[in-house]
């Protein structure tokens, strides 16, 4: 069964960075697109970042140029690089498989002044 741990977020000033990690248990990390997903309050879960096997990577137009998604299969994780913080990035990160499984707790990420 897979299981997904996000960690790395925490509360940041506007302009601000922060690295998120998310930590996959299961056989099939290598093999295994992966996808960053946010939710900020009263709002629907928004794709974030994508990147594939092959590390080719994509990313919803607000956060272009902003932030950065990697991975390392040694260690079965994805990052995600996150640089000129904006309030309006301020949500629950969650990161999935594609296509999605279980979801984990998710990591608060709080941009504020």
């Amino acid at each position: 069964q897979v299981l997904l741990v996000e960690s790395g977020g925490g509360l940041v000033q506007p302009g601000g960075s922060l690295r998120l990690s998310c930590t996959y248990s299961g056989s099939l990390f290598g093999l295994s697109s992966m996808d960053w997903y946010r939710q900020a309050p009263g709002k629907e879960r928004e794709w974030v970042a994508r990147i594939t096997r092959s590390s080719t990577a994509a990313y919803v137009e607000s956060v272009q140029g902003r932030f950065t998604i990697s991975r390392d299969n040694t260690k079965n994780t994805i990052y995600l690089q996150m640089s000129s913080l904006k309030p309006e990035d301020t949500a629950v990160y969650y990161c999935n498989t594609v296509p999605p499984s279980v979801w984990g707790q998710g990591t608060q990420v709080t941009v504020s002044s």
